[in-house]
């Protein structure tokens, strides 16, 4: 376990409650915002938000529009610029090495302790951004966390992000409509009667999925997002 990395997995700081306010009112001058069931968050406890992925701006406007701090997870490539070290940390990121095996679980292990708080994690599911636009198959951490928590999952659609900041581009552009809509949650009761096993975790990932695409139109593809160039479709 890198003692670097190890050392930034607190999550969202007072920092990010201070900052959300003013973030969001330059946000809302700056680009239109339309959101919905946000009031089905609770107002304390934890909670978990799996959004779809399309563009850098997806964090960070959840963040800004979300009632309480956030702890989402970041890829660990942010830590090697001096301008996001720290920055991003403080603000709630928990940093995941992609590569995925023991480095991954050291990211879930963090938002465990997060969730234990009473706080609220976000992740995206699919593991990386969509270049294609596309919904992918949802990795199932999330799922393993909600039942070890014994904590709801709430869907998240983002639509419009991907036009203002596409995967490639290095600015926002400025204007622009972007729709947050958080679903109807997905609990672990239903599930909690079953043992933690590969097929359980992967129906409970799925169903999380299907409300995400049901949210915002997205065509669904049953591979993982790091496979999207290839034509193969998985079968498990």
């Amino acid at each position: 376990m890198s003692p670097r990395v190890d050392a930034l997995y607190s999550g969202a700081t007072e920092l990010q409650a201070r900052l959300r306010p003013v973030a969001r009112l330059f946000a809302n001058r700056l680009w239109k915002f339309e959101l919905h069931g946000f009031d089905q968050l609770p107002e304390t406890g934890p909670a978990i938000l799996c959004a779809n992925h399309v563009s850098f701006l997806d964090s960070a406007f959840l963040i800004i529009q979300a009632p309480r701090n956030i702890s989402f997870v970041g890829k660990s490539e942010y830590l090697d610029s001096w301008k996001t070290r720290k920055l991003f940390p403080a603000l709630g990121m928990i940093p995941i090495d992609r590569g995925g095996g023991e480095k991954s679980n050291i990211a879930l292990d963090a938002a465990e302790q997060v969730l234990h708080r009473g706080e609220l994690f976000g992740i995206f599911p699919e593991g990386t951004r969509s270049r294609d636009g596309m919904l992918y198959k949802g990795k199932t951490g999330a799922a393993r966390l909600a039942l070890k928590i014994g904590c709801p999952i709430f869907p998240v659609g983002i639509v419009g992000t991907k036009e203002i900041q596409p995967p490639d581009a290095k600015l926002p552009k400025l204007g622009g409509h972007v729709s947050i809509t958080i679903g109807k949650p997905v609990s672990p009761d239903r599930y909690a009667h079953r043992s933690d096993d590969h097929l359980l975790l992967r129906e409970m990932t799925d169903e999380v999925m299907f409300e995400i695409q049901s949210i915002t139109g997205q065509q669904y593809r049953n591979v993982y997002a790091s496979k999207q160039l290839e034509p193969q479709v998985s079968r498990t």
